[in-house]
């Protein structure tokens, strides 16, 4: 045993010490650089381009296209609001039958992509889909000119249907605070006369306000996030534009700059969100960790909690999964599976097993060892390598393009020097450039796993262990690496879902001719054939399901090692 004052443990930790700290910093630049290096990018192009370009956008694509974003946004945070509090207050609060089901069933949404839901509702809910014929079978109408039907490819169709998907982020963060938030505050308020809408208005309500703020900030990211939907919808958000203006008119520079605008929206959503997150850990302080007591419902009521629980389970994954898997039956491609299908299948799980190795691999190297060696300038380069889930796929693509590009010319540079051959787009033209943008887009979910998973490992387990003459390396091999698996676990399933449903990224980075089952999902629905593609659409949704269960389970299972 050495002593704690000059021990050759402790002398030989103080020689190391410098080095590992080099190592924390480098590796934590190195993440930084992968969100940091795009967005320079993103500016050096917005700023580079084509300045006769700038006067047209700001004249008729931008104020169209900034409108169609804010109020997308507006009308997806009703939606998620309304279908996400409600439930979450009730299967938290009270008793009645179903609600362990439901509880259950109501994140399942989650699973469902927005341009699944998107492509699906609008075959439902067109002139010539089932429930419009249906209407003009019982009510005897010859054409759409007879009768008023809500038009789906719209922007208040396009809110409902994002909307009806994304609700479950609000859900989940509402549901973790009403069930454990302090139940002395709730019975003294009813011990006082006021009804159980006073107690949820006044006391319940605000207490989990940050929470809710949250998890809106997390479904408005996402809805920013989507092309498929809001192109199939007829919807010109700011993301779409950008989309629109890079392949369609050939434009980086006029993409760029409508990405600073996107960034600008983004930049609002991460501010509600912290903003969210300060006022959860202030409330946080008045808990008093007692589970809130569920009420018995009965009667009326409790056929009134079903009904509102299970309308959004219905709307945001029952209705979408059922048709899925009608179209895939009735159209016999579960029977017949095509050649090409098997293809992307095999590219899809391939590329996102890669993604989510390299991930999990980013977010152990960048968070582990600042904390075994702490450097001051660690946390501030984590934060900006924590940014890639904030940024919308179209934006981190536009800004990967340039970097990547510049790489391949130093490597064609040095090919020529050595062979005398150009060894071509090394990067930006393979499906490298594909695992890069996962990476930089979704480290942030290993990362946060990570520190959080850190934040419940007493320090005095390194510090024993550096007492012994254990380095960094053997600290995290043997201490925090085991302690971390079963988060990692599930980090590494929700990244690998992540990857295998993003759709944005891989349509604009994916080499040529290479077809995942996001895209050929995509080019069904732009052939006007999306029920072709109900299969592959069935595939990533059943895939979805395994991490929206874990999202639940992970509350419980940290109440339970409490």
């Amino acid at each position: 045993m050495h002593s704690a004052t000059g021990g050759p443990a402790l002398r030989g930790a103080a020689v190391r010490l410098p080095a590992d700290k080099i190592a924390s910093l480098t590796i934590a630049l190195a993440a930084a650089a992968l969100i940091a290096l795009p967005l320079a990018s993103l500016m050096r192009l917005a700023v580079a381009g084509d300045t006769d370009l700038w006067p047209h956008l700001m004249a008729y694509v931008l104020p169209h296209a900034v409108a169609q974003t804010v109020l997308l946004l507006a009308g997806v945070a009703v939606v998620a609001v309304l279908a996400g509090i409600a439930p979450a207050f009730l299967v938290a609060s009270f008793e009645f039958p179903g609600r362990k089901v439901l509880e259950w069933l109501l994140p399942l949404p989650l699973a469902i992509p927005t341009y699944i839901a998107a492509y699906v509702y609008a075959d439902i809910l067109d002139a010539a889909g089932p429930v419009q014929t249906a209407l003009r079978d019982v009510f005897g109408f010859k054409t759409g000119a007879e009768y008023w039907f809500p038009p789906v490819r719209s922007l208040g169709g396009a809110a409902l249907i994002v909307g009806l998907v994304v609700y479950p982020y609000v859900y989940l963060t509402a549901r973790a605070l009403f069930k454990t938030q302090s139940a002395s505050f709730a019975e003294a308020a009813q011990t006082m006369g006021a009804s159980l809408w006073q107690t949820f208005r006044y006391v319940s309500f605000p207490l989990a306000r940050p929470a809710i703020v949250v998890g809106l900030a997390l479904a408005l990211l996402e809805t920013l996030n989507d092309i498929g939907a809001a192109e199939y919808l007829g919807v010109q958000t700011l993301t779409l534009s950008i989309f629109t203006t890079w392949l369609n008119r050939g434009s980086l520079g006029g993409a760029a700059q409508i990405a600073l605008a996107l960034l600008a929206v983004v930049t609002l959503l991460i501010a509600l969100e912290r903003s969210g997150r300060r006022g959860q850990s202030v409330e946080g302080d008045v808990q008093d960790g007692t589970v809130t007591r569920r009420l018995p419902l009965g009667g009326g009521a409790a056929a009134l909690a079903v009904l509102v629980c299970a309308v959004p389970v219905a709307f945001g994954f029952v209705i979408p999964g059922g048709y899925l898997l009608r179209e895939a039956i009735r159209r016999g491609l579960i029977s017949g599976i095509e050649p090409s299908l098997l293809t992307a299948l095999a590219t899809t799980v391939a590329l996102a097993a890669v993604a989510t190795a390299v991930v999990l691999a980013v977010g152990i190297a960048a968070a582990i060892p600042l904390r075994l060696a702490p450097v001051r300038t660690g946390r501030p380069l984590l934060a900006i390598a924590s940014m890639g889930y904030a940024v919308p796929g179209t934006v981190l693509a536009l800004g990967l393009l340039s970097p990547l590009v510049s790489v391949d010319e130093i490597l064609n540079a040095l090919a020529r020097g050595l062979t005398g051959v150009n060894v071509g787009l090394v990067l930006a033209g393979s499906s490298a450039a594909l695992i890069i943008a996962y990476t930089a887009r979704f480290s942030s979910i290993a990362i946060g796993v990570v520190q959080a998973g850190l934040t419940q490992t007493p320090r005095e387990f390194d510090e024993s262990a550096r007492l012994e003459g254990a380095g960094v390396w053997p600290i995290l091999r043997q201490i925090h690496l085991p302690l971390l698996t079963p988060a990692l676990t599930g980090a590494a399933l929700l990244v690998f879902v992540d990857c295998l449903k993003e759709l944005p990224m891989t349509l604009l980075m994916r080499p040529l001719n290479v077809e995942t089952l996001a895209t050929s999902i995509y080019q069904f629905a732009t052939r006007g054939s999306f029920e072709d593609g109900a299969l592959a659409a069935l595939l990533i949704v059943l895939a979805g399901i395994p991490p929206v269960i874990l999202l639940m389970r992970l509350p419980d299972v940290r109440e339970k090692r409490r």
